[in-house]
């Protein structure tokens, strides 16, 4: 499944999307990829379950990703946290083929990647995992990645615990993608105080 190409609206889920603009705001002066250090979103400590950081490592190819933290619920999707791991390895033989290529991606051509798998829980409910991956860089081409994992079911609840792990079904991929469309920001349009609004 080849990687389409997208703008920022191809994110669902508006905190992804608040995420990306942040990503988008830093990225788009220069149109150059940001420090990790200057990425500070709002209600990043809302955000930080979902959330998974990593150490590119450039010392193989393709490049091998070190899980530098583990959000609580990727821990729980999983079935282990991951901390200290390569990515590879934490994921192994069965999801790392449907997973990893989205972080090649992000890291080949230095832009986002969003993607959505399709999964059941273990109650045989269809679970929707998207994934959004933002680079950044201290030096040469990508150093840092943050992704942002977000589950969602039109059943409602779900069981989370080791939905990824393949025991049951195995992600299926819906949509991939690379955010390579109109990078630059546009700050969200806000009436100003003592505005007129008509309304016919």
């Amino acid at each position: 499944m080849d990687f389409q190409s997208a703008d920022a609206s191809v994110v669902k889920s508006i905190r992804q999307r608040d995420l990306l603009n942040c990503w988008l705001r830093l990225y788009a002066p220069q149109q150059a990829l940001p420090d990790i250090t200057n990425y500070r979103p709002d209600r990043m400590g809302d955000e930080r379950p979902d959330l998974v950081d990593y150490i590119v490592d450039h010392s193989t190819a393709p490049p091998r990703l070190i899980i530098d933290s583990n959000g609580t619920r990727m821990a729980s999707a999983y079935g282990t946290t991951g901390k200290g791991r390569y990515l590879d390895d934490y994921l192994g033989p069965i999801l790392g083929p449907v997973v990893l290529p989205a972080y090649h991606e992000c890291i080949a051509r230095e832009l986002p990647t969003y993607t959505v798998s399709m999964i059941d829980d273990v109650n045989g409910r269809v679970v929707a995992y998207e994934r959004m991956l933002m680079p950044f860089s201290s030096g040469d081409g990508v150093t840092h990645i943050i992704a942002s994992l977000k589950t969602i079911s039109e059943d409602g609840g779900f069981e989370i615990k080791n939905l990824m792990r393949g025991h049951h079904s195995v992600p299926v991929p819906k949509l991939r993608a690379v955010i390579d469309r109109s990078l630059s920001y546009r700050a969200p349009h806000r009436l100003a105080a003592g505005d007129v609004v008509e309304i016919d």
